[in-house]
C-alpha cells in the first residue's frame, strides 16, 4: 500500500528524466503545431499565439487544484499517511475541478468575443483566435482540467514515466489531427484553425482515458470516486490553502504576459509572430530546468513530510546548479545554430532577423528562469507559498510589465526592450527566491506537524 513505500528514497533522476522527456516532447509537438500553422497562414500563427496565453491562463487556474493536490499528497506520502487520507485529497480535488471547469466553459464560450475586442487585431486574426479559444479552451475545458489533475496525482506518487507515456500518445494524436485538419489527407476537408483546436481537444480526451487506466492499475495510488460526496471539509481546505496562493504567482505571471502581448500587438503582426517563434524555441532551452523544478517540488514535499528538512535544504542547491548549467549550455547551442533553426519557422526576413536578435538576449532571461523554477518549486513543496506569490506579483508588475513598457514603448527599443524587461524580472526574482531558501524560513510552513 501507499503508506508502506519510502517515497523520499526515489532517485532524483528517476523523477526528473521522464518529466524532462515529457516536456521536450510536448514542446516539440507544440513547435510542429506552429510550423504546421505557418504553412497554412501567418495570421493563424499570430492568432493562436495570442489566445494560447489565455489557454495557459486556464491551465494555471486548474493548477490551483492540481498543484495544491500534488503538494499535499507529497507531504502526506512522506509522512506515510493512510490511504483514506490520501484518497480524500484526490476526491476533494476532483470535485473542485469539475465545478471550476463548468464555470470556465461557460465564460469562454460566451465571453471570448468581448475579450478579443480589447485587442487591435486584423479581422482574420480575430476570427482565427475566436475559433481556437472557444473550441479548445471552452468545449474541451473539462478534459484539459481533469487530465492535468490525474497527471499531478500520478507524479506525486513518483510515477513520472507513466505520465510521460500519456503525454507522448496524446501529443502524437494532436499532430495527426492537425495534419488531417490542415492538409486534407484522404480527401478530407481542410478545417483550418477550427480543426487544429478540435484535434488538441480530442488529444485531451485520449489523455484522460489513459490516465484513468494507469491510476486503476497502480494499486498503491489511493484514488477512487466511491464516497466522493462525503469528503471531509478539511481536505478541501488543505488543497486550497496550498493551491490558491501557489497558483497565484503563476496567475500573476500569466496575466502580466497577456498585458505584454497586448502591448506587443501594437507593434504589428510581425512582432507578434516573432514573439511566438522565439518563445517556441526557448521552451526547448528551459525544458530541463522546468523538469528539475517539478521534481524538486515533489522531493521537497517528501523530505518535509518525513521531517528531513536538513536533507531538503542541501539537496535543493545541487538541483539548482544542474538546472542552471543545462539552461546555459542549451542557450549557447541554440545561438550557435540559430539561423537554420529560425528558418524552419519563418521565411520573412524581418521576422527572422528579430528572432535571431532576441535569442542573444535570452541568455539573461534563462539564467534567472532556472533559479526561479527550482527555488520556487522547492518553496512550494515545503509549503512556503505566500512569499513567492507576494514577491512574484510585485516583480511581475513592478519590474517586468513596467520595465517592458518603459524600454519597449517609451524608449523605442521594441521587442528588445520587452525582452530586457522580462529578463530583469526573471533574474532578480530568481536571486530573491535563492535568498529565501537560504534563510530557512520555509521550514516552519510544513503541512505535517
Amino acid at each position: 500500500m501507499a503508506d508502506k513505500i519510502n517515497r523520499g528514497a526515489l532517485p532524483m533522476v528517476k523523477l526528473t528524466l521522464p518529466i524532462a522527456m515529457e516536456q521536450i516532447f510536448r514542446i516539440l509537438v507544440s513547435s510542429v503545431d506552429t510550423m504546421m500553422l505557418s504553412t497554412y497562414n501567418n495570421d493563424a500563427v499570430a492568432a493562436v499565439g495570442l489566445v494560447s496565453q489565455y489557454v495557459f491562463f486556464l491551465t494555471l487556474v486548474f493548477s490551483v487544484i492540481g498543484t495544491g493536490c500534488s503538494i499535499v499528497l507529497a507531504q502526506f506520502l512522506g509522512a506515510k499517511k493512510s490511504d483514506k487520507d490520501l484518497n480524500n485529497i484526490a476526491q476533494a480535488s476532483t470535485v473542485m475541478v469539475f465545478v471550476m471547469s463548468l464555470v470556465l466553459t461557460l465564460l469562454v464560450i460566451f465571453g471570448t468575443g468581448a475579450l478579443l475586442s480589447c485587442y487591435e487585431l486584423e479581422d482574420a486574426v480575430r476570427d482565427y483566435a475566436w475559433q481556437y479559444f472557444v473550441i479548445y479552451g471552452g468545449i474541451f475545458c473539462f478534459f484539459n482540467a481533469f487530465s492535468l489533475l490525474q497527471g499531478a496525482i500520478l507524479r506525486s506518487y513518483g510515477y513520472t514515466k507513466e505520465a510521460m507515456i500519456v503525454s507522448i500518445v496524446a501529443n502524437l494524436t494532436n499532430v495527426l489531427g492537425n495534419a488531417l485538419s490542415l492538409y486534407g489527407w484522404f480527401g478530407l476537408p481542410v478545417l483550418g484553425v477550427a480543426g487544429v483546436a478540435g484535434a488538441s481537444g480530442f488529444a485531451m480526451v485520449v489523455s484522460c482515458i489513459m490516465f484513468t487506466v494507469y491510476i486503476r492499475r497502480k494499486k498503491d495510488v489511493a484514488f477512487n470516486l466511491k464516497g466522493i460526496t462525503k469528503v471531509p471539509h478539511e481536505s478541501f481546505r488543505l488543497v486550497l490553502k496550498v493551491g490558491v496562493p501557489t497558483a497565484g504567482e503563476g496567475l500573476s505571471y500569466n496575466v502580466s504576459q497577456i498585458v505584454i502581448m497586448a502591448m506587443i500587438s501594437t507593434l504589428g503582426t510581425n512582432a507578434m509572430s516573432s514573439q511566438v517563434y522565439t518563445m517556441t524555441i526557448l521552451r526547448f532551452v528551459f525544458a530541463t530546468a522546468m523538469a528539475v523544478g517539478n521534481a524538486t517540488q515533489i522531493k521537497a514535499g517528501y523530505y518535509v513530510g518525513a521531517g528531513e528538512k536538513e536533507i531538503a535544504y542541501k539537496k535543493v542547491f545541487i538541483y539548482q546548479l544542474v538546472a542552471t548549467g543545462c539552461s546555459m549550455i542549451m542557450i549557447v547551442i541554440v545561438n550557435l545554430i540559430k539561423n537554420p533553426v529560425v528558418s524552419i519557422f519563418t521565411d520573412i526576413p524581418e521576422v527572422h532577423a528579430l528572432v535571431c536578435t532576441l535569442l542573444i538576449y535570452s541568455a539573461y532571461m534563462e539564467f534567472g528562469r532556472s533559479l526561479n523554477l527550482v527555488y520556487v518549486g522547492a518553496l512550494k513543496g515545503a509549503g512556503d507559498v505566500r512569499f513567492p506569490v507576494l514577491y512574484g506579483i510585485f516583480s511581475n508588475w513592478g519590474i517586468m510589465v513596467l520595465g517592458s513598457y518603459i524600454l519597449g514603448i517609451k524608449c523605442g527599443l521594441g521587442l528588445v526592450g520587452f525582452w530586457l524587461g522580462i529578463g530583469t524580472d526573471e533574474t532578480t526574482r530568481g536571486i530573491v527566491m535563492l535568498l529565501r531558501w537560504k534563510s530557512r524560513r520555509w521550514q516552519k510552513y510544513a503541512l505535517i506537524s
